[in-house]
């Protein structure tokens, strides 16, 4: 290497006969060890700089084989950065020059921006709230809910071109609906496919638009919407109806309902998944002498039997008389607190007999 010349390989710490891939590897690791965002070490924008100008070099073939012969590229004893001002720093300044890919660590550190599928755009996903009872949601239901949202336009099916006419090829791309954009970068060169400007992806151009739709091929109305609600679904589930949301532009494909499930509280019961809980009073005498009591559920009226010398809060369950669950066969349990009552008023015969009680 020749007095005052840099040493390409030595900067990015690769042999001589080092492969592109060896090159490209050994550069993207410096990258994200030297970046000045990652690293606020002293001499890390220069060392930055270096690597990056080694390996735009070494990654350029031609540039590459000049440099093996004269020691140098373009006799200038680097490539340079073709415009890039590493002096307007690295918090959002520039890298104007990036165009779409915005971030220079989607670059670095393997984030690849692919185009975008030919074809026009995919209707937008919608979403429902709904609300339930807790006995709604314990024998699941069919639902007719009320949507206003994008359909296909019955004057022209969805073509968006008016009767009799129909729509031309768009010249802008051909007919195919995208367009390759290649940009210049400190890594090199990019090309992207992305949606034509022209035709917004869907290869065809209207000259003569639908005036019920105006071209869109898709308007709006109310419609209603019948969903099967499951038994035993619960709060923050959610629901996908498959095509049921907007219809995409010219015939594009229709996006999707999201239904999100609120179960609102119940007067009597809470619950924890497939499980219910009810509190419930007894007597101080049902609590000592035992007794049969009837206790609500979600499938009616239903007998706990209270065993004597019952304590104070006491819990008692029963089987199967809880939630269903979505994804089993079998349902939860109704878990049953008993709180026995202490009466703070009594009259003579009864303050009588627990005093016999008291001294029995």
């Amino acid at each position: 290497m020749p007095a005052g010349k840099k040493d390409y390989y030595e900067a990015l710490g690769v042999a001589k006969g080092a492969s592109a891939d060896e090159i490209k590897r050994a550069y993207r690791k410096l990258a994200r060890e030297y970046h000045p965002d990652v690293n606020k070490a002293s001499g890390a924008e220069a060392k930055f700089k270096e690597i990056n100008e080694a390996y735009q070099v070494l990654s350029d073939p031609n540039k590459r084989s000049q440099y093996d012969y004269y020691g140098s590229a373009g006799g200038q004893g680097g490539a340079g950065f073709g415009g890039f001002d590493f002096n307007q720093g690295f918090g959002g300044g520039g890298f104007e020059g990036f165009g779409e890919f915005g971030d220079i660590f989607d670059v670095f550190f393997g984030g690849q921006r692919g185009g975008r599928k030919a074809g026009p755009q995919r209707g937008a996903d919608l979403r429902y709230d709904l609300k339930l009872t807790l006995s709604e949601a314990a024998t699941g239901l069919d639902k007719d809910i009320t949507l206003t949202h994008y359909i296909t336009c019955e004057t022209c099916h969805g073509s968006g071109a008016k009767a009799g006419t129909k729509p031309s090829t768009c010249r802008h791309c051909n007919g195919t609906g995208q367009i390759k954009k290649t940009q210049q970068t400190i890594l090199g060169s990019f090309t992207q496919v992305v949606p034509c400007q022209i035709c917004h992806g869907s290869g065809q151009v209207i000259n003569d638009p639908c005036p019920t739709c105006r071209g869109e091929g898709r308007v709006k109305k109310t419609q209603k919407i019948n969903v099967k609600i499951p038994a035993g679904i619960d709060n923050d589930f959610r629901l996908r109806v498959t095509g049921a949301g907007d219809v995409g532009p010219k015939g594009a494909t229709n996006g999707d309902l999201y239904i999100f499930i609120q179960v609102e509280p119940h007067p009597l019961f809470n619950r924890d998944g497939d499980q219910l809980y009810y509190r419930t009073k007894i007597s101080f005498i049902q609590a000592a002498l035992g007794d049969e009591i009837k206790v609500p559920t979600l499938d009616g009226q239903a007998t706990l039997r209270i065993p004597p010398g019952t304590q104070p809060n006491s819990n008692f369950k029963l089987k199967g008389k809880g939630m269903p669950s979505v994804n089993k066969r079998e349902k939860g349990d109704m878990h049953i607190l008993v709180e026995v009552e202490i009466p703070t008023k009594l009259n003579n015969a009864q303050r009588d007999l627990l005093e016999k009680y008291k001294h029995a």
